[in-house]
C-alpha cells in the first residue's frame, strides 16, 4: 500500500502533470469567463441590426460607438432598475446576515453530531429544484393561499373592525423579491460564516470573560472583529447573484419596476437588442467587480504596512 502511494505521488509531482493541473482551471477560466465577456463587450459596441447576434460593429472597427452607454446613462429606465436592483440585493444581504450569522454562531456551539446534522438542514433546500421552490412561494404570497389567510386573520385581530383586510398584498412586489431572496441565498451567509467562526480559538473568549468582560463584550470585542473575513465573503457570495437575479424578480416581483436581470432577459429576447443588453450586462459587471478590485487593493496595503511594522 505504501509503494502504490509513493508511486501515485510521484506520479502527480511530475511536472508535466503539475503544469496540467494549473492549466486547465485557467484555460477553463479564458474559455468560458474571458472569451464570452470579450464578446459581450465587443457587442456592447455595436448599433443595432436585424441580425442577432449583431456583427455590424465589424463594419465601423476600428472605431468605438458610444451609443448604448450615453443611452444608458441617460434613459431613467435603466437608471432606475440598476438602483432596484442593489438596493433589493443590499436588503436581502443586511436580512441574510441579520439571520445566517446567529445562526452559524449557534452551530459552532453545539457538539460535532448536532453540527453535522445542523449544516445538513442549512444545505437541505439545495436539494430541490430552485425554480420549485420560488414557485412555492408564489402560492405561498398569493392572496388566496392558507399563509395569506392566517396572516390576514391576525392583523385583523389587532386593527378595528372598519380597518379590517380582505387580503394582504404581497406578491408582485419588492417585499416579495427581497424575502424570497433572502430564503434563497440564505445558506450561502451561513456557509462562509461557519467556515469562519468555527475556526476561531475560543480560549480568546475564555480570556476576555476571566478579564471580566460580559458575554455582549466579549462578543463585540472579540468574536464580531475576528469574523469580518466571514461577513465579507457571505456578503459578496449573497450580493453579487441577487443584484443580477432574473428568476425571482420575473415570478414574484412587479414588472413596472424591473431589476437590472429582468432588463437584460427583455432587451435580448423582446427588444432583440443585444447591443444595448450587452451594455447594460457590462455596466453591471463593472459596477459590481470595481468596489471588490479596491476593496483588495485596500486590504494587499493594509497587510503590507502591518507587515512592515511588525
Amino acid at each position: 500500500m505504501g509503494k502504490e502511494r509513493s508511486r501515485l505521488a510521484r506520479w502527480f509531482d511530475r511536472k508535466g502533470w503539475r503544469d496540467i493541473v494549473v492549466v486547465v482551471p485557467y484555460a477553463w477560466l479564458v474559455l468560458f469567463f474571458l472569451l464570452p465577456f470579450i464578446i459581450v463587450l465587443a457587442m456592447s459596441f455595436a448599433r443595432r441590426a436585424d441580425l442577432s447576434p449583431p456583427i455590424a460593429f465589424l463594419e465601423d472597427w476600428p472605431y468605438i460607438r458610444w451609443d448604448n452607454f450615453e443611452r444608458l446613462l441617460g434613459d431613467t429606465v435603466y437608471v432606475r432598475a440598476f438602483f432596484t436592483s442593489l438596493w433589493n440585493a443590499a436588503l436581502a444581504t443586511f436580512f441574510c446576515l441579520l439571520l445566517g450569522y446567529p445562526m452559524a454562531l449557534g452551530i459552532t456551539r453545539v457538539s460535532r453530531s448536532w453540527r453535522n446534522l445542523l449544516l445538513m438542514l442549512v444545505i437541505l433546500p439545495f436539494w430541490t429544484s430552485f425554480l420549485l421552490r420560488v414557485y412555492a412561494w408564489v402560492g405561498l404570497l398569493g392572496n388566496n393561499s392558507w399563509f395569506n389567510k392566517i396572516l390576514t386573520a391576525t392583523v385583523n385581530a389587532v386593527l378595528p373592525g372598519e380597518m379590517a383586510l380582505s387580503s394582504i398584498p404581497m406578491m408582485n412586489s419588492n417585499f416579495a423579491v427581497v424575502l424570497v431572496m433572502v430564503y434563497s441565498y440564505l445558506p450561502f451567509m451561513i456557509l462562509p460564516l461557519y467556515a469562519n467562526l468555527e475556526k476561531l480559538d475560543q480560549t480568546l473568549n475564555e480570556a476576555a470573560m476571566d478579564l471580566g468582560s460580559r458575554p455582549w463584550q466579549v462578543f463585540k470585542d472579540v468574536t464580531l472583529p475576528l469574523s469580518v473575513p466571514g461577513i465579507i465573503a457571505g456578503g459578496l457570495l449573497v450580493f453579487i447573484p441577487a443584484s443580477g437575479e432574473l428568476i425571482i424578480p420575473s415570478l414574484v416581483g412587479n414588472a413596472s419596476d424591473p431589476m437590472i436581470g429582468r432588463v437584460i432577459s427583455d432587451e435580448f429576447s423582446s427588444a432583440r437588442d443585444w447591443p444595448m443588453a450587452s451594455a447594460v450586462a457590462v455596466a453591471l459587471l463593472l459596477l459590481l467587480v470595481m468596489p471588490m478590485i479596491v476593496y483588495s487593493h485596500f486590504e494587499k496595503r493594509a497587510q503590507v504596512g502591518s507587515e512592515v511594522r511588525s
